[in-house]
Parts: structure tokens; C-alpha cells; sequence
């Protein structure tokens, strides 16, 4: 009966999702073109968040939004559960921001041109050195704008438990930015919606917890930045369980 609850929930869900997507990268592409800076975009992206949480049953928990200030932009940094973390993020975090997104992402239309409208990184994973640059030069964009980027520097996790190792990457470009890294910890994304599954398991609860800033200049190098994000995100996340 559970099973035959989520079926329907799923279904409801990505039928729902599918029109809002549209919708909303539709009304994004029209308002960056008449207003590229209006406040309106961000009121878009989170309805589309919050209509695929909604759809789904899922439930949002927010902990530490206190943490931000407002008028800076961070290199956000997370663990990643989920396709839902990124939605969860775009409700929780009280700042603009933007993510990396595979390039194949790009080739589904509409969505693609509603990601570029709003300023989702397009990341080719096969450009190696190459990639470094365009995200570089691409988070540079994003900051001028008053954004910050959320990188997941774990990648994509395939089962609950201890994290994995992080790449470099993320904490390389707060440094040459000379931008505060800001540590999440997100909880209950995977029981939600588990990687490399199309069932959403309804009436699930997800915990993002925005922990206090890490300033770049307390940090020699990236890699002492990466180890220390990464264990107050450790920490957090056995505290949650």
C-alpha cells in the first residue's frame, strides 16, 4: 500500500513539476531580458522550489539562516543527497544563488534556456584544466551580480552514512575570490529521493543547516579550507542524527 502511496505521489509530482518548470523558466527568460537584476527572478526560482517539495509531501527544516548576512556573497558549500538538495537550498539559503550544472542538463530544451537565464553554471566534466577557468571566470559573473554559488564538492552520494572525500575545486575558487565559504549540512534529502531512482517517498522531512562562515584569509590553503569545511559539515550532520 506504501508503495502504491509513493507511485502516485511520484507521479503527481513530476506531472505537477514538469508544467511548473515551464512556467517558470519561461517567466525567467522574459524577466532577465526586461530586468536582469529584478528581485523577481529569485521570487520564480523559489516557487519552482517550492512546488516540487510541496507536490512531493516533502517537509523543509531550517536551522542557522541566522549565520548569513544578507549583504555578502558566499562560496556555499554542501553535502549532497539528492536532486531535492538543490531545491532545498534555493528555499533556505536567505541569498541569490546559483549552482553547477552538468552540460547535459543543457541540451533538454527550455530548462536550458531557463538555467542561462538565471545564471546556472554549465560545467563540462571533460574539460579537466579547461573547467577551472570557466568556473572561475563564471563565478566572478555570479558575484558581481550580488550572487553567491553553492558547490557540492562531495559529488552526488549513493548511500546515507559518513561523507565522502571533497574535491578541491570549491574551496580553490572562495580562496581566489577572496569570498567567505559558507558550510551546509544537509539531512533527509536521500530518504526522500534516493540518487539513481525516479520514486519519491512521500512525507519526509529535510534538515539544512546553515553553519557559521568560514573566512578565507583564517585558511592557508585550500586544502586546510576544504578539511575544515568538511568536518563542521561531518559534525553537524552526526548531531542531526
Amino acid at each position: 500500500m506504501a508503495l502504491l502511496a509513493d507511485l502516485f505521489r511520484t507521479a503527481v509530482t513530476f506531472a505537477g513539476a514538469v508544467v511548473m518548470t515551464i512556467v517558470c523558466a519561461a517567466a525567467v527568460m522574459i524577466v532577465s531580458r526586461l530586468s536582469p537584476r529584478s528581485h523577481a527572478v529569485e521570487r520564480i526560482i523559489r516557487l519552482w522550489s517550492r512546488t516540487w517539495l510541496l507536490l512531493s509531501g516533502t517537509r523543509l527544516r531550517v536551522v542557522g539562516a541566522e549565520n548569513v548576512d544578507t549583504s555578502r556573497s558566499y562560496v556555499v558549500v554542501a553535502n549532497h543527497e539528492s536532486a531535492f538538495d538543490i531545491m532545498a537550498c534555493f528555499l533556505a539559503l536567505p541569498v541569490p544563488i546559483r549552482f553547477l550544472a552538468k552540460k547535459e542538463l543543457f541540451r533538454i530544451p527550455i530548462l536550458a534556456q531557463g538555467m542561462r537565464a538565471i545564471g546556472i553554471v554549465e560545467v563540462d566534466r571533460q574539460a579537466r584544466i579547461a573547467i577551472h577557468e570557466q568556473l572561475n571566470a563564471q563565478a566572478k559573473e555570479l558575484i558581481a551580480a550580488g550572487r553567491s554559488v553553492i558547490i557540492y564538492p562531495e559529488g552526488t552520494r549513493t548511500r546515507t552514512g559518513e561523507l565522502g572525500p571533497f574535491k578541491k575545486g570549491a574551496f580553490t575558487i572562495a580562496l581566489g575570490l577572496g569570498l567567505p565559504l559558507l558550510p551546509v549540512a544537509i539531512d533527509g534529502s536521500y530518504e526522500a529521493w534516493k540518487p539513481g531512482t525516479f520514486l519519491i517517498r512521500g512525507g519526509r522531512e529535510i534538515t539544512v543547516e546553515i553553519l557559521p562562515p568560514i573566512e578565507t584569509d583564517e585558511c592557508g590553503d585550500a586544502n586546510e579550507l576544504r578539511d575544515r569545511a568538511r568536518d563542521v559539515i561531518a559534525r553537524a550532520l552526526r548531531a542531526q542524527s
